[in-house]
């Protein structure tokens, strides 16, 4: 899709809307025989600032541990409607967060990337990321789908000859 100059510029002066949040990574020292250990995203939270911006351990009993990782921001943008449609209409809405592991200490785990959008998702775990996924709360739902009803319009559906209708060299 080609923008016009004026859209373009449109486009690049105007700010998404954004929120920070915070995402919560969950450690486990040796779940079973093959892995030395397993990493999940348990929770995302809305970060107001009261978090700080540093890393922090919220609980590790040599087992388990839960770490904090505060500050991340959070965009919308208007192209991506479909991806944020896609996700709302799935009927359980989710947080994407994209992770990472350390090659050099393995024990080690942060989110890279957070997004509401399908689309967006796809597109990381196409190119081999780490993706996953935690339910979106409510209220978030509302604010998406807001934003979603404002900036994204589906693409009317297009008749498509029966195949039986169409010359036979473009069948």
């Amino acid at each position: 899709m080609t923008l016009n100059a004026p859209a373009q510029q449109q486009r690049l002066n105007s700010t998404p809307p954004t929120i920070r949040v915070a995402v919560l990574i969950e450690r486990q020292r040796q779940p079973n025989a093959w892995e030395d250990w397993r990493f999940r995203i348990t929770e995302v939270i809305l970060d107001d600032g009261g978090f700080g911006s540093q890393v922090r351990t919220l609980r590790d009993d040599g087992q388990t541990a839960i770490f904090l990782h505060p500050g991340l921001p959070l965009s919308l943008y208007s192209d991506e409607g479909e991806g944020y449609y896609l996700n709302l209409s799935s009927g359980s809405p989710v947080w994407f967060v994209m992770w990472r592991t350390a090659d050099a200490d393995p024990s080690r785990a942060w989110p890279e990337f957070v997004t509401l959008s399908y689309n967006e998702a796809g597109r990381l775990l196409d190119a081999q990321e780490r993706v996953d996924n935690v339910s979106l709360p409510a209220e978030l739902c509302q604010w998406l789908q807001a934003y979603t009803d404002e900036h994204y319009r589906p693409e009317p559906k297009k008749r498509r000859r029966p195949v039986s209708f169409q010359p036979p060299d473009q069948r």
